[in-house]
């Protein structure tokens, strides 16, 4: 960013100092794109130098004061004038003075807490960035990094299966499982749906996968739903005591951890949606909430290795209603 006053313009640069071996990480924009940012997690340091370049070589910048920022903001789109900070630590990088040709300043945050993971919705946004500020009597120079920070989870050791019913009084009995209620971000849902009575004529079964997020408080409170991925589950008619089984990638879909009442400000739930369509158009549905969660970079296995083995956990030693927990089996999912 450049400052163009009376006789002189700084350019201002703000460098991480492991920039060249820092994993990036994609990150949906304002406007839908997706870029690239630095990845961090909770606790790790950010350093690195501010970078102060004169373009007037004979003349001198005066100002009032030079200082780094690093900021955690939520920011709501219906009320964009406030910026909730949950982190805001200063490094004071220069006393009130001038500055007579071009230099850089070193600057460390140290273990810093970041205790939420960057979102980027509908309603809400939650970002991390470096603001590095030349303080003027008449204009500040400003410039700003964003980063992207990804919370990361451990393997839960509670995750017991899904189990619930659909049904219309002497017209439909489906029962539906999935393997387990908390999925990681690269995980596969395996299930099975069974047909107990089918007296009306359904035509067409999917699976949706929808995000819920939910801003605001009290009767401030806005959902928005979006359909992340529809699964077709079958095409036709099924018969009394038939069972499809589910198996569902969720590799390949733009997903975010679950994020509960975050700072207060936002939630972010995703569901599993059920949906049948019978000849007559009529919908039925049945909606059931899971937990996804991140997990740090392990070996990487195939997609068919993991599917056989989550099939393996549902379908193999494990009676309905006896599906075995994780703590009980040996992880070897992939991320």
């Amino acid at each position: 960013m450049s400052f163009f006053g009376f006789g002189q313009s700084v350019e201002v640069e703000i460098l991480l100092s492991d920039a060249e071996s820092r994993k990036r990480a994609e990150h949906k924009t304002e406007d839908g794109k997706k870029e690239k940012y630095f990845l961090f997690y909770d606790g790790e340091t950010v350093s690195g130098k501010v970078s102060l370049v004169l373009k007037n070589p004979n003349k001198r910048l005066e100002h009032q004061g030079i200082k780094i920022e690093f900021i955690g903001q939520i920011e709501l789109y219906y009320d964009r004038g406030n910026h909730h900070e949950f982190v805001s630590l200063v490094k004071d990088l220069a006393r009130p003075g001038e500055i007579t040709q071009s230099q850089a300043f070193d600057f460390e945050f140290t273990h810093v807490e970041k205790p939420y993971e960057s979102y980027t919705g509908q309603n809400v946004k939650l970002r991390y960035f470096l603001r590095a500020t030349i303080s003027r009597r008449l204009n500040d120079v400003v410039k700003e990094m964003d980063i992207v920070v990804h919370t990361l989870s451990t393997y839960p050791e509670l995750n017991s299966s899904i189990k619930m019913e659909v049904g219309i009084e002497d017209c439909l009995h489906i029962e539906f499982e999935y393997n387990k209620s908390k999925y990681h971000l690269k995980d596969v849902i395996v299930g099975k749906i069974y047909f107990l009575l089918v007296r009306i004529k359904i035509k067409h079964m999917e699976i949706d996968i929808i995000k819920r997020e939910t801003t605001g408080t009290g009767p401030n409170v806005y959902h928005e739903n979006d359909t992340i991925a529809k699964y077709e589950i079958m095409d036709g008619a099924p018969v009394r005591g038939e069972s499809i089984p589910i198996r569902l990638f969720l590799a390949g879909y733009e997903l975010t951890p679950t994020m509960r009442d975050i700072n207060k400000k936002f939630s972010v739930r995703y569901y599993l949606n059920l949906v049948l369509i019978d000849e007559e158009e009529r919908r039925y549905f049945k909606q059931q909430e899971v937990v996804l969660w991140r997990k740090g970079d392990i070996v990487r296995k195939s997609m068919s290795h993991q599917a056989a083995i989550a099939s393996q956990r549902f379908e193999g030693t494990a009676s309905l209603g006896e599906v075995r927990t994780p703590s009980q089996l040996p992880n070897n999912s992939r991320q």
